[in-house]
């Protein structure tokens, strides 16, 4: 299915409208999780996620065999600034890693059965810098999201969004700052390692920004400040919102393109679990904003959909169980 917006405004139409978990699914996993042979709750988390994920997929007894990781990557100007640790030149190196198989990413979507896609976005044309101008403009942002929406498979069973862009955890600090409130420091982290009087200009750039686009309608705070693989994973989590497709959140930057879409709508990351909480400072913030509680806390903070790939072994463990255990019934056992 192609994009079927053309606008900002159709766009948030879409999102707006997608329809919601199957209470009948929900209420037969409920009564199946309740017959299974263990104590009430002995498997804590892992009971909740089975079900929210069978509501999600419309089945009681549901399977998790298709999953899909997408890193979306993309350039932004406001790099020029300095605000990284490495150059611009990075993320197009950083997508041949990916395309050959050698980053992280595809270690751990191997490791648990992801089909994984990668799609660089304009590379040889970063964003404007935000701090003299729109990010995007509105086309440019609509076509970013438009193809996130495009890439998610829609007979996947999970979805995975990460990213790569040298300058977006700056572009993220400023989003969130935006929508959630505060200024360029209580956002603004190390990103990839900055530090002392560069970390300090990170966040000058980041209140520039905030100063320079005045809007804080959340749509409009994506294309004055974000990327364009912002943008993109923006498309693909609401692509998948529509189709019932559960998805896992990554870190930080994942977090920012997620906040757009809860902005937009209360209800657009229902669909959404938060696979874990990084070591870039604001991400424990941005999750309690979001009302999710993560999965893992192991200090990453790589991106790329790592910490969400690795948390995929989590729904799995949580799914197995729901949907392979035998009943009290079934195994013979007296339930008390």
């Amino acid at each position: 299915m192609c994009a079927q917006f053309s606008t900002l405004s159709e766009f948030k139409t879409l999102l707006e409208g997608a329809s919601s978990a199957s209470s009948a699914a929900i209420a037969g996993a409920n009564a199946r999780n309740s017959q299974l042979t263990k104590p009430p709750g002995a498997l804590g988390r892992l009971e909740d996620i089975a079900i929210w994920y069978a509501g999600w997929r419309g089945n009681e007894r549901p399977t998790l065999a298709a999953p899909q990781v997408i890193i979306f990557a993309g350039n932004h100007g406001v790099a020029a600034r300095g605000v990284s640790a490495f150059p611009p030149e990075v993320t197009a190196q950083m997508v041949l890693n990916f395309e050959h198989g050698g980053a992280a990413i595809n270690q751990l979507s191997k490791a648990f059965g992801a089909k994984m896609d990668v799609l660089a976005l304009e590379l040889d044309n970063p964003t404007a810098d935000f701090t003299e101008a729109s990010a995007m403009s509105e086309d440019e942002v609509v076509q970013a999201l438009a193809t996130g929406w495009d890439a998610v498979d829609p007979t996947s069973d999970l979805l995975v969004t990460g990213e790569m862009g040298i300058g977006n955890t700056t572009s993220a600090s400023a989003i969130l700052a935006a929508l959630i409130g505060g200024n360029g420091a209580d956002w603004t982290g190390r990103g990839t390692g900055v530090e002392g009087e560069a970390l300090n200009a990170k966040i000058a750039v980041v209140d520039a920004g905030l100063a320079r686009h005045p809007s804080r309608k959340p749509l409009e705070v994506l294309q004055n400040l974000g990327g364009r693989e912002i943008a993109a994973m923006a498309g693909a989590i609401a692509r998948a919102r529509v189709e019932g497709i559960p998805v896992i959140l990554d870190g930080f930057i994942c977090a920012a393109a997620a906040t757009v879409l809860f902005a937009t709508d209360k209800k657009a990351l229902d669909h959404a679990l938060a696979g874990h909480v990084s070591a870039e400072g604001a991400h424990a913030r941005v999750l309690a904003y979001l009302e999710k509680e993560p999965l893992l806390n192991l200090g990453l903070r790589l991106g790329e959909g790592s910490g969400a790939a690795l948390a995929i072994g989590v729904l799995k463990g949580a799914i197995a169980c729901h949907s392979g255990m035998s009943t009290f019934a079934e195994a013979g056992v007296s339930a008390g």
